[in-house]
């Protein structure tokens, strides 16, 4: 049928929209299988990855169809040779494109599966992760590009190389934090709303974890930025790990002569009448101390979450003041006796 069709141009025509045709018919059959497929999986990530490369796909099939169409036109060797080059040149850009899009969607998805108080800081890794990506597939593909237009790409490379180097260099603080800010967010040994202590001096509530530093609001409400390096390499510990429930420890004396048994009773009876307390571990009074003016003891009981710590304390320590006085058990000061010899 071709053989009808004297004229290269018309005929290069023909080849390309038959080409286009039968490709977006073939690709539109081989997409509603595919969909039809999917439904039956209990995720929506490949649906996603097909609706995502459907632009691109078509794209890929209209520069193929031109070239089909190209091949026609019967051109010098010079100028098919640049044309080649022009479709490789789409073809890998159409790839890095589909490739951008498919880490894309993972990427995203696997921030929206973290919890509330997370998501936050899994969105803003995720950004700086297809960010990088995004930078890396340009140069790659750049490159590539111009080793197929017979650019010497050699220096290219090392001038790259000693670019990246010089910025590495500068910024290294910068660069510092922002990989300890990942490999806090990747091990997740602190989140959003734990209780932590640095140090004697910073103490608080996790408000929020960056790439560049965390923030954490003290108990006298105020933001400390704390730099992610020394987040990564100091010491830190977190009161919300391994689990929420808090052990409490109230210490507390009586006067000598009182009845020992009978204050660890009393005691324990009103410890787990408190608001949060838990059964497991079960609670405990131990008499830890004859000290130099009383009888020493600490009652040791859990929580339910360290959040509650500081309102049981307060509660703990009033329900024992109380039944000791209701008892009558002395709950003497420090004291010091000095004999003077005539």
């Amino acid at each position: 049928m071709l053989e009808i069709i004297t004229s290269n141009y018309l005929r290069a025509l023909v080849v390309a929209f038959v080409t286009l045709i039968v490709l977006r018919v073939l690709y539109f059959i081989i997409e509603r299988i595919t969909l039809k497929l999917t439904i039956k999986t209990k995720t929506d990530l490949d649906d996603l990855i097909i609706q995502k490369s459907s632009k691109p796909v078509t794209f890929l099939v209209l520069i193929l169809s031109i070239n089909l169409g190209i091949k026609e036109l019967l051109l010098d060797n010079s100028v098919s040779a640049v044309i080649l080059w022009i479709y490789q040149s789409l073809l890998i850009v159409s790839v890095a494109y589909i490739i951008h899009s498919i880490v894309d969607i993972m990427v995203s998805r696997s921030w929206k599966k973290r919890s509330r108080a997370n998501r936050g800081v899994i969105r803003e890794l995720s950004s700086f992760i297809l960010g990088v990506l995004k930078v890396v597939l340009i140069i790659l593909v750049a490159v590539y590009i111009l080793h197929l237009w017979g650019v010497e790409i050699t220096p290219i490379i090392a001038g790259l190389g000693i670019a990246g180097l010089a910025v590495a260099l500068a910024l290294q603080p910068t660069l510092s934090n922002v990989f300890s800010g990942m490999s806090v967010i990747l091990d997740q040994t602190i989140m959003v709303g734990d209780l932590v202590y640095l140090d004697s001096e910073t103490k608080g509530v996790i408000e929020r974890i960056g790439l560049r530093s965390t923030r954490i609001k003290n108990f006298d409400n105020e933001m400390i930025i704390v730099p992610n390096s020394k987040i990564a390499e100091g010491k830190i510990q977190n009161v919300a790990l391994p689990e929420e429930q808090s052990r409490v420890v109230i210490e507390f004396g009586i006067a000598y002569g009182s009845d020992i048994e009978k204050v660890k009773k009393l005691v324990l009876k009103e410890i787990k009448t408190i608001k949060n307390f838990i059964e497991k571990p079960e609670p405990v009074v131990r008499f830890t101390e004859m000290g130099d003016s009383a009888l020493k003891f600490k009652a040791y009981f859990y929580v339910d979450s360290y959040e509650n710590r500081f309102l049981s304390i307060d509660e703990a320590n009033t329900k024992i003041y109380n039944v000791l006085n209701k008892n009558k058990i002395s709950i003497p000061f420090p004291q010091m006796d000095v004999h003077i010899k005539k």
